[in-house]
């Protein structure tokens, strides 16, 4: 591979995901989920940390529509979605190094990353060399503040490294749906470059979301350990007018951190198993 890393060879990959084999009644093909949703916004566009404040007490009184693992500290999936908060992002990145646009005219992307350094290190560099291809800006990485003490060993195990990536819209691209579209793509040759370079073997990289709009944080919670999780979430600096919040309740699906909602566009309170690859 041109990003100059060699892939352990494929007895020594393991599925990040943590799901098992298919075995006995398990059957990943006939899975099925159902779970809780909340929304809050601000019908004036105000953006304001309460509306944050208060999406995340929503998904705290969601609690009961959630599963619980043999584990106490173990959930299924929690999650928030938010507008982009321009003014903390553009805070952050001066400290590292690099200045973000005015909105609108830069994305920003929520990774699941590889624990292995050098797997997360050839992800990065398959990024890069994707963007370039598809004629976007690399403008920068950050790595997104955890505390994981809240969490199960179980769930520790599995745990990804979260990096933020930020693109930057180039001048010939005129209009926000022209750079969506081209976010959109991005993101598909990344996912591919990366899933043919490990023979299709889940290597623990996911893109959680990638837009000029909004930006989810989720992973494998118990409704209260998303903002205990994330360290962005409890600071007063992180605005936005809307805010969707879910927790997950699998009836029969295998949780994993990628499987939480949000997902980039939607949150489902229910099952969506009609779509078969």
């Amino acid at each position: 591979m041109s990003e100059g890393y060699l892939p352990p060879a494929e007895d020594e990959l393991i599925d990040a995901s943590g799901r098992p084999a298919p075995e006995g009644m398990f059957d990943p093909a006939q899975e099925r989920d159902a779970c809780g949703v909340g929304f809050i916004a601000d019908m004036k566009g105000r953006r304001s940390y309460k509306i944050i404040s208060d999406a995340l007490s929503i998904l705290h009184n969601l609690e009961h529509r959630g599963a619980v693992g043999a584990d106490p500290l173990s959930g299924d999936g929690a999650g928030i979605m938010i507008q982009i908060p321009h003014d903390f992002l553009a805070d952050e990145t001066s400290k590292l190094g690099f200045t973000l646009p005015k909105p609108g005219h830069y994305a920003v992307g929520h990774v699941f990353m590889p624990s292995d350094e050098r797997l997360r290190s050839h992800c990065e560099r398959v990024w890069g060399r994707c963007l370039k291809e598809v004629g976007l800006d690399l403008l920068g990485w950050r790595l997104v503040p955890v505390d994981n003490s809240c969490l199960s060993d179980m769930v520790r195990g599995v745990e990804p490294v979260h990096r933020q990536v930020f693109v930057g819209r180039p001048k010939n691209i005129k209009s926000t749906e022209e750079f969506e579209r081209r976010l959109y793509l991005v993101r598909k040759v990344v996912s591919n470059a990366i899933h043919n370079a490990y023979k299709g073997r889940d290597i623990g990289h996911y893109t959680v979301c990638l837009s000029t709009r909004t930006i989810v944080y989720k992973g494998m919670f118990l409704s209260y350990q998303v903002k205990a999780y994330y360290k962005d979430l409890s600071d007063e600096r992180m605005t936005s007018a809307l805010a969707l919040v879910h927790q997950r309740f699998s009836t029969n699906t295998f949780p994993s951190w990628k499987l939480a909602h949000p997902y980039r566009m939607v949150a489902h309170n229910g099952e969506i198993n009609t779509l078969r690859g």
